[in-house]
């Protein structure tokens, strides 16, 4: 952390990364990753498989990105490996198996690209369960 941050703004900026990363991870496992798991069959038949890997594995892929990173990322433990994955997953969408979208259409991705990469850069901040404790 910058040190020429005063001490009265480090609980603000570890608030809002807390609240970025828990808002985040579960709209991302709301909104993907739950209907993903209790859908499974229903998404296997309908996931593009972008970079020819193969339905199930793409499934899996993305299964894993939103679903088990968001729970990591959440408790803020192996925060920016975790963002990989659902930022590896989020480039693909946009940029190549959603070519066609305008901003607005795309926006939702757009957004939850702008979160991970900023929790990404910033990491998870003191409120989380992987900080640093000094004794």
């Amino acid at each position: 952390m910058n040190q020429s941050v005063s001490g009265w703004q480090l609980p603000r900026i570890d608030a809002g990364l807390f609240f970025l990363r828990v808002a985040g991870a579960f709209m991302l496992f709301y909104v993907h990753g739950l209907p993903k798991i209790v859908h499974y069959t229903e998404e296997l038949s309908l996931i593009e498989d972008p970079l020819g890997l193969g339905r199930q594995f793409s499934l899996l892929m993305a299964i894993f990105a939103e679903v088990v990173c968001p729970l990591f990322i959440a408790a803020g433990v192996f925060t920016r490996l975790a963002c990989l994955p659902v930022l590896a997953v989020l480039i693909v969408s946009m940029f190549v198996v959603h070519t066609q979208w305008s901003i607005a259409e795309g926006q939702f991705g757009w957004l939850l690209m702008i979160i991970f990469g900023t929790i990404a850069l910033c990491g998870p901040g003191n409120w989380s369960l992987s900080r640093k404790r000094v004794a």
